[in-house]
């Protein structure tokens, strides 16, 4: 312990500045963000929030407080669009034109790329069930859902564990129509995307029976996970929202803390985030470039009860690459060791 001391102090000098939030207590809770620093620690109502871990009531927690308050938190158009930018698949839900379900939402699995101003494109066979019934909808309207990586090592495999409805995901609902060739300036770099990002495209994209369709959004809807955040989100914010610089790499981040890190993290939330000793579990769930959510489930004063809270951690300063991250997270790490 004393050895590892030593290390933090030589590789890290100076302590960052942290933020926490408990967001996700069972009785449900309005809790306080609090700001700490190395020279003082204070409390600050900067954000209310009330949720279930059940997934029936809507979490709202927004970067809203005093003036001079460090943002820790992306915002839900940023979360939204890093959603929709990290996934290059989702589900496209047209309205049905078969014989007997004439009007049914009707699934299909679809792949896409985004143009420059997050509108989805998708390459699609004229013969295709969901092409066809857009081609018989006068409306045009069609929801295209796509969600984060439901594996907790981030593509991790057969053998990791599946977070089911514990990931961010996000909905646009909007008009969708083919894209004329001879009218779209941005048709090379579509393809080029496409290519890209889908080793098949190249086979099929030239046939007479494929076209590139694009949605423009009426609405965008996000959720955070299971039982947090939900929220409608702004067409025009989401549009000009930025991405997550971390958004690829986060997940396999996040899958190698809560593989090699348990006792680092164990140490964070009885010292930095006061959360006491009878810790029964804790696991980083989301880390982005301004911070990392930690959820942490201790033992009740009742016996045989749990409490789940979520604890959001702030960076000192906003990072720009997966090594400015890691640094970050061990100066979290550090902060613990010197208090314990």
């Amino acid at each position: 312990m004393i050895l590892r001391q030593a290390l933090f102090s030589l590789l890290f000098m100076a302590t960052p500045v942290i933020g926490f939030l408990p967001s996700t207590t069972l009785p449900q809770q309005s809790p306080n963000i609090l700001l700490k620093s190395p020279v003082n620690t204070r409390s600050s109502q900067i954000a209310t929030v009330s949720a279930v871990v059940n997934g029936d009531v809507p979490i709202k927690a927004e970067n809203e407080g005093p003036p001079n308050t460090p943002n820790i938190r992306l915002s839900v158009e940023e979360k939204a669009k890093t959603v929709i930018s990290v996934c290059t698949s989702g589900t496209l839900c047209t309205s049905s034109t078969h014989d007997g379900i004439e009007g049914a939402p009707f699934g299909s699995f679809v792949d896409y790329v985004l143009d420059d101003e997050g509108n989805p494109i998708l390459l699609m066979n004229e013969m295709s069930m969901h092409t066809l019934n857009i081609a018989n909808d006068p409306n045009g309207m069609v929801t295209l859902f796509a969600q984060l990586d439901g594996k907790s090592g981030g593509g991790g495999g057969a053998g990791s564990p599946s977070r089911g409805q514990d990931v961010s995901r996000c909905s646009i609902t909007g008009t969708i129509s083919k894209i004329d060739p001879k009218e779209a300036d941005d048709l090379n770099t579509i393809r080029m995307r496409y290519s890209i990002s889908h080793a098949y495209a190249d086979q099929v994209m030239d046939s007479p029976k494929f076209a590139f369709y694009r949605i423009i959004p009426s609405k965008v809807y996000f959720v955070g996970g299971f039982g947090v955040l939900a929220k409608w989100v702004p067409v025009e914010e989401y549009k000009h929202a930025a991405a997550d610089i971390l958004a690829k790499e986060a997940s396999e981040i996040v899958a190698k803390l809560n593989r090699d890190h348990i006792s680092d993290l164990t140490l964070t939330a009885t010292h930095v985030m006061d959360c006491g000793q009878d810790i029964e579990k804790i696991r980083v769930t989301n880390l982005d470039r301004l911070g990392m959510d930690i959820r942490v489930t201790t033992k009740g004063k009742r016996r045989n009860k749990l409490n789940t809270d979520e604890f959001r951690i702030g960076f000192r300063i906003p990072v720009m690459s997966v090594e400015d991250a890691k640094s970050e997270v061990l100066k979290v790490f550090q902060e613990a060791w010197e208090k314990s």
